[in-house]
């Protein structure tokens, strides 16, 4: 299938990915919007991943999801 990454090396803008968790969306196919930053302009391990089919945007780190396809 997929392959998890434990870090954000390898990962980028407009990669397909599957989410693996939370259970709530876990399954769903979305694609790496943007790295995540705080507020206080710090870079974040997480990502935004886009889910077309559900019109959302969620923060994940990337152990909660599996790269299908790379940008």
């Amino acid at each position: 299938m997929g392959v998890q990454l434990a870090n954000s090396q390898g990962i980028r803008v407009g990669d397909k990915v599957i989410i693996l968790r939370p259970s709530h969306i876990a399954g769903k196919v979305g694609f790496i919007y943007a790295k995540e930053i705080l507020s206080d302009e710090e870079v974040s391990k997480r990502w935004i991943v886009r889910i077309d089919s559900e019109n959302i945007m969620v923060s994940l780190t990337p152990k909660e999801f599996e790269l299908l396809s790379k940008s």
